[in-house]
């Protein structure tokens, strides 16, 4: 299992592609530095009218599968 730790944020048009789907995926940059792709939907629940900020966790299994996803703060 591995933690990984994000500080997003995102206005709410950079969200719109999420929303809307024309984004599949996103490449984002842990805290620790480490590249970590994950599924746009994973972000959709988070969106609202500003957009997406804040502090977020992902776990993953031992084969890189996403176990959870949530903001912490």
């Amino acid at each position: 299992m591995k933690t990984y730790f994000f500080n997003l944020r995102l206005s709410y048009e950079e969200c719109r592609a999420l929303y809307d789907g024309t984004v599949q995926k996103l490449i984002m940059y842990a805290e620790s530095g480490e590249r970590v792709q994950l599924p746009a939907g994973n972000l959709r629940p988070f969106i609202n009218h500003l957009g997406i900020h804040g502090r977020f966790r992902l776990i993953t299994n031992e084969h890189n599968k996403i176990r959870s996803f949530e903001r912490v703060s």
